[in-house]
């Protein structure tokens, strides 16, 4: 968001908007608080949120006890210029209950799965980037990082010809456990190539939408 767009929004009669934050690789709905000037600023120097609470009338820092902080991939205004959409790259769950969304799990629709599948997703890549800062001994993603880009790519390759094979000869769970070895080590290259898994999403997202 262009810090010019500041004087854009049409900040309420106690100075607050509405920001909707949303999950910027599974596009999953994940928060809703308030921002007044000061916080959307901060926001936007520190590029993760900040919010004002409306009971406690000051700013707070999504974060700031937790750690799982928001960092900011894109703000966009919504067309009447009053209300925020804010996509974010999580550190951890967004609801103070520990729950990834404060919205119910309950009242999700038949996106849920595919929206668990790639929080699985993100997580693993969260994981596997901890593996690759601190290589814990013992650990078989440890040794693939010790291989180098080369080996990780020579193991994907091996991982995708028993994927093709695992498609035509073997039944479906056998399959599917081939796929996600798959998967893994797509993952494991992508760590070691420094190449964030958003950047894959966002390449998916400008394909589809052409």
């Amino acid at each position: 968001m262009n810090p010019e767009l500041l004087d854009k929004i049409k900040f309420d009669a106690n100075g607050l908007v509405p920001a909707i934050l949303q999950d910027h690789f599974t596009g999953r709905v994940l928060m809703l608080a308030y921002m007044n000037r000061a916080s959307l600023e901060k926001t936007l120097a520190t590029g993760h949120c900040w919010f004002y609470s409306r009971s406690r009338q000051e700013l707070w820092e999504k974060g700031a006890t937790s750690g799982n902080f928001q960092q900011v991939q894109e703000i966009r205004l919504d067309c009447d210029g009053d209300t925020l959409l804010i996509r974010v790259q999580s550190a951890g769950p967004a609801c103070h209950t520990g729950s990834v969304s404060c919205f119910d799990e309950a009242q999700l629709n038949e996106s849920a799965t595919a929206t668990a599948f790639f929080e699985m997703v993100d997580n693993l890549s969260r994981l596997l980037h901890e593996r690759n800062l601190k290589r814990p001994e013992g650990s078989y993603t440890t040794k693939l990082f010790n291989a180098g880009t080369r080996q990780i790519a020579k193991k994907l390759g091996e991982e995708g010809v028993e994927v093709a094979l695992a498609a035509v000869a073997e039944a479906d769970d056998r399959f599917a456990e081939e796929a996600a070895d798959l998967v893994y080590n797509l993952l494991v290259l992508l760590e070691a190539r420094g190449v964030p898994l958003n950047k894959v999403g966002e390449v998916l997202r400008q394909r589809a939408q052409g």
